[in-house]
């Protein structure tokens, strides 16, 4: 199960009173209306009180807003903490920052030039720390398959009950929505998101995608190519580590570098899908190369198919990469995707198999929900 945002004050597990997610503490009208609207563009429940609170929900609530007409009362009453932003309008001032330093706030933020700012502030107080595995496939050569492999262990997952975002990040690759069968079920594609920026409410992505169940899929769709800045890809897929419980990742294997970089910001682990060939070995050292510096864990899947004599290890050995599976093509794969099928759907076969071997193994190693 996935723990949702804490959004309303109500009995904590020990029974003790729990404060809102966002506290404010203001009289000023203007200044209320002005935070309630920023909070409603961060999907955000805020609750407003005129005077200092009782010391609990003070304490309790996961950010505090204090306006600047209540920071003297605020500081007379109530004791430090963290978490706490004075908020005031018109421009910064000498009193701004005096009254900041007397109520103990970690920032200042000043209407309406921090509106963009304190949005993203309230966001990022509701939102779950990242919980979810982040894990990328990428192929060592041409026709490796590793969307295969992508989508095999997102519908896996899916399929064991976990909370799944697939991310097809390569736009030449036709389109993992297709290959789940999912092409015509509605919801945002990476040309719908190019905009995003920053911190995301924590239910934005997953809620807005196609989905098949607990299986969510972001891709390129079937219009103009359009050009995603890297900015929206760490936006998108931070959003998503916060509210998954396993994202894949699936890379193309050349491309801009911010965005390689943007898109492995929150990776665990590298999965680099090589054919049990000496020639696709040879190439898989150049994809290698180029991502081993970037991740904190890189190993390989050797990919079998009938007639190579190449051992797994003799591949892992050549690349000096640890060997993470090794495993046998899946019969008649390219009927399955022509069908709309998605690949290890069915609870048997070298995918499906593969798939639940990697895992179980990460199983022991997983984020903290």
């Amino acid at each position: 199960m996935v723990a949702r945002r804490r959004q309303a004050a109500g009995p904590g597990p020990d029974g003790a009173p729990r404060g809102p997610a966002v506290l404010v503490v203001t009289a000023d009208a203007a200044l209320t209306d002005a935070v309630r609207r920023l909070a409603a563009a961060a999907a955000v429940t805020v609750q407003v009180v005129a005077e200092p609170p009782d010391a609990v929900v003070w304490q309790s609530a996961r950010l505090v807003l204090v306006g600047g007409d209540a920071a003297r009362r605020v500081a007379v009453c109530l004791p430090r903490r963290d978490e706490v932003v004075l908020v005031s309008s018109g421009r910064a001032s000498r009193d701004v920052w005096q009254l900041a330093v007397a109520v103990g706030a970690n920032q200042v933020a000043v209407l309406p030039d921090a509106d963009v700012w304190l949005v993203e502030r309230l966001a990022s107080a509701t939102d779950l720390p990242t919980r979810a595995r982040v894990v990328a496939v990428v192929g060592g050569c041409g026709g490796a398959g590793a969307s295969v492999l992508a989508t095999g262990l997102a519908v896996t997952a899916a399929q064991g009950g976990r909370r799944v975002l697939l991310a097809d990040l390569d736009p030449l690759g036709g389109g993992l929505d297709l290959a789940l069968g999912a092409d015509a079920v509605p919801g945002l594609r990476w040309p719908d998101l190019a905009g995003a920026r920053g911190r995301l409410p924590s239910s934005t992505v997953h809620d807005a995608l196609p989905r098949l169940g607990e299986l969510a899929v972001l891709a390129w769709g079937r219009g103009e190519p359009v050009d995603v800045p890297a900015r929206a890809v760490e936006a998108v897929l931070g959003s998503a580590a916060r509210t998954h419980d396993l994202v894949v990742v699936d890379l193309p294997r050349a491309g801009d570098e911010s965005l390689a970089n943007a898109a492995v910001r929150d990776l665990h682990e590298l999965l680099v899908v090589v054919p049990a060939r000496v020639r696709a070995t040879a190439a898989a050292a150049a994809a290698v190369r180029r991502w081993r510096p970037r991740v904190p864990s890189l190993q390989i899947v050797v990919r079998r198919s009938p007639g190579d004599r190449l051992p797994a290890r003799a591949v892992a050995d050549a690349l000096q990469v640890p060997l993470a599976l090794e495993m046998r093509d899946e019969p008649r794969v390219d009927a399955v995707l022509d069908r709309g099928e998605p690949p290890a759907a069915r609870r048997s076969g070298p995918l499906r198999r593969a798939c639940e071997q990697w895992l179980e193994t990460q199983a022991s190693s997983a984020p903290a929900a």
